[in-house]
């Protein structure tokens, strides 16, 4: 396929009835993007060549207009030394070079007029290519989609869901008999040796009850002091 013919038929595509029609979607919107992009570095590098090309005749064409005017000045000198006829030669060599010239001075136009052309295929590839890239990128998303819609479907299905409430219920009889043991122990602790805090705790109630038996006594005058006169 001709790289124009190409170039046409990428640029009138139709992505939405391509796409509805593949069994395939996100596998054809890559062979679209993959055509596009070839196709697109050939256009460019076609555009690359007719731009070689033209330089290369715009140095023909200046070379040219500097051969017209060898001849003519030639012509001018022969005729001044009264050689008509080596006059007549350079004139007829001149109009050669301008024939010439005019001849690559076309040329250059068509290929201007190709360029252009170029111009406007690379424009609307660039838009095509981004239009395909974001039909890539929804196509893409819409499949991670509904992926995951299926293996959330699967997950939620009633033994997957039965299986993980029976887990949690073995977990919180777990628990609950972490906490039975704790419980025990505490108990245990309770019922055992008084702790150092607790008879230190002890010993300073106990001085207290002294200093308030010593405060009754002395309100009552029964001293010690009293009891021993007795």
């Amino acid at each position: 396929m001709g790289i124009f013919s190409r170039t046409r038929d990428i640029i009138a595509a139709n992505f939405n009835d391509m796409l509805d029609k593949a069994d395939d979607p996100q596998k054809m919107i890559r062979m679209i993007i993959l055509e596009m992009e070839e196709t697109l570095v050939e256009v460019r590098a076609s555009a690359a060549r007719t731009i070689a090309d033209q330089k290369e005749m715009h140095r023909h064409t200046v070379k040219l207009d500097k051969l017209q005017a060898d001849w003519g000045e030639k012509a001018q000198l022969a005729l001044s030394k009264d050689r008509e006829d080596l006059a007549r030669a350079a004139l007829v060599e001149k109009k050669k070079a301008a024939d010439m010239a005019d001849q690559l001075k076309q040329e250059i136009a068509v290929l201007d007029d190709a360029l252009r052309a170029y111009e406007q295929d690379i424009h609307k590839l660039q838009n095509r290519l981004r239009e395909a890239r974001s039909r890539q990128t929804a196509i893409a998303a819409r499949l991670e989609s509904a992926e995951n819609r299926v293996k959330l479907r699967s997950l939620m299905t009633e033994d997957r869901v039965d299986d993980a409430l029976s887990r949690f219920d073995q977990l919180e009889r777990r628990v609950d008999y972490a906490e039975g043991r704790a419980d025990a122990l505490a108990i245990e602790g309770n019922s055992g040796k008084p702790s150092l805090s607790d008879e230190i705790a002890a010993l300073e109630g106990a001085d207290a009850i002294d200093d308030e038996l010593a405060e009754m006594k002395k309100a009552l005058g029964k001293t010690d002091d009293a009891k021993k006169e007795d």
